[in-house]
């Protein structure tokens, strides 16, 4: 197959006909491009012929599991992927419209090697992309993304005889069965589901209704416009939503899904919004008695505690602070043999014997659920203000291009290290120590920390920041931390702040 050639361009004879693939959609642990302004149907297909090269070249038997979100093109995209991976000589088996975590649940329920699942995750209409694996439950990584993209930007893809296309059937109801087992709530709950009309209003109201809990039913019509809001339940409009509709409902909690059902975000009875990393604080506690000596795996923009909480430290808990995205984390989970990692995100991994190690929202609900089923006497509410209190920012993204973030955060790390280096303070405090394993997290003399990474999935970097003291020192840390970066011009708007 010919290179792709960067000089094709909308309504033009050659879109038609020719792969368009932006390289800036080939990220650290994913593909994701805007649809169809960076990447069209050839070029779509052009990296599905890629995949299966990257198969062979890998030695993975020729099998793999495809599906796609709820979006009105992601069928189309599914389509063009999958002529390339037949072109490449490979067994598809198409599991239909799907969540990510089913799609994950699909390699273990069909035994087949690699997955590939359609989907911009929790990016906004207009993008689209793909999430990949060969080695279960793993997904790609830095390496296998660099060697995928050299093999579709140089024109690798090799073309093989064999190539074989089956639906199956059954899988998304295969996969609700799994997640129920033969659980059952023994105490009344009533739940918001918030779903944002996206791929989980699908799973998540069944699944629910399944186990016994009462659904307070938020966004659950099946909508690819996403008339009311994105789903993402990271951003303050989602949350916000919950806590509303708690309030008004008098639900015992909220629980929200992303747009492929991947991430799971909390507000309790109270109408509070706890942020991901607190969450899985909570659940790590009620691990904690269960599972006693367990490592937990952490993302760099999560909260401290799973370092310093009493209530972990009491039962020999480890934590193990690790670089953000799903691939990494996936992957340190199992390298390390850990129980579970928690994502600030909302992506949590939950190792066996509780799941499989891929990030499942419905996996987590469930957990959830079980947790207040052996907390009988307790609500949401109390376990969040059980926990030693923090003061933290939403995860806050100001924008910077593509092409150039990298190159910015390098220089940002540079600059946030001689900081430290030169006996400088942040929020008045002096730095202990700046972990640089995934952008540059600056960690003060008294827990607190700021942290700027880039976002592998948009053109932002991405900033959180940590007091364990006030709300006024945590907006003091993020000032000094912003101030920083404010020396790069080419950093934009925030597209949320304190």
């Amino acid at each position: 197959m010919n290179t792709p050639a960067p000089t094709v361009s909308q309504n033009t004879w050659a879109f038609l006909r020719d792969p368009m693939i932006a390289p800036t959609g080939f990220r650290e642990y994913d593909a994701r491009w805007k649809y169809p302004d960076e990447i069209n149907l050839p070029g779509i297909t052009a990296l599905g012929l890629g995949l299966g090269t990257q198969m062979h070249k890998r030695g993975i038997p020729p099998v793999i599991a495809v599906g796609n979100d709820y979006r009105d093109y992601s069928l189309s995209i599914k389509n063009a992927l999958i002529v390339g991976l037949m072109q490449a000589g490979i067994h598809v088996k198409d599991i239909g419209p799907a969540l990510s975590p089913m799609a994950y649940f699909s390699q273990f329920h069909l035994d087949v090697p690699a997955v590939a699942m359609v989907t911009a995750s929790h990016n906004p209409n207009g993008w689209t992309g793909v999430k990949m694996g060969f080695d279960r439950p793993l997904t790609h990584g830095p390496d296998e993304m660099g060697e995928l993209r050299d093999i579709v930007l140089q024109g690798q893809g090799q073309t093989r005889d064999g190539g074989k296309y089956e639906f199956v059937d059954g899988v998304q109801k295969a996969y609700l069965d799994d997640l129920v087992g033969d659980f059952k709530m023994s105490r009344p709950l009533k739940v918001v589901c918030a779903t944002g009309n996206g791929t989980a209003s699908a799973f998540a109201p069944e699944l629910f209704e399944r186990i016994g809990v009462e659904v307070i039913p938020s966004h659950n019509e099946l909508d690819y416009t996403f008339p009311n809001y994105n789903p993402n339940p990271e951003a303050m409009e989602m949350l916000h939503d919950m806590a509303a509709s708690v309030k008004a409902s008098g639900a015992d909690f909220a629980l929200g899904f992303d747009g492929d059902g991947d991430r799971c975000g909390v507000v309790d009875d109270e109408g509070e919004e706890i942020f991901a990393d607190k969450v899985g604080v909570i659940m790590a506690r009620d691990l904690a008695k269960l599972y006693p000596g367990s490592t937990f795996v952490a993302d760099v923009k999560s909260t401290g505690l799973f370092a310093s909480d009493p209530e972990l430290q009491k039962h020999d808990i480890k934590a193990d602070y690790w670089k953000t995205g799903h691939s990494h984390m996936k992957r340190r989970v199992k390298e390390i043999g850990a129980l579970a990692g928690f994502e600030k995100s909302g992506h949590y991994f939950l190792a066996e014997p509780i799941g499989r190690g891929y990030d499942c929202g419905m996996r987590v609900a469930v957990e959830i659920c079980k947790l207040m089923d052996r907390n009988p006497d307790m609500k949401m509410s109390d376990l969040r203000k059980a926990l030693p209190k923090t003061y933290s920012t939403p995860t806050m993204s100001p924008h910077c291009a593509d092409t150039e973030k990298y190159d910015v955060l390098a220089r940002l790390v540079d600059k946030l290290v001689a900081k430290h280096k030169a006996g400088e303070t942040v929020a008045g405090r002096a730095i202990k120590d700046v972990v640089t394993v995934n952008g540059a997290r600056v960690i003060l003399d008294n827990g607190g920390w700021g942290l700027v990474r880039a976002s592998s999935n948009t053109p932002n970097l991405v900033v959180v920041c940590e007091s364990p003291e006030s709300d006024a020192e945590m907006r003091a840390i993020f000032k000094d931390i912003d101030a920083v970066i404010r020396t790069e011009p080419s950093v934009g708007d925030y597209d949320q702040t304190i």
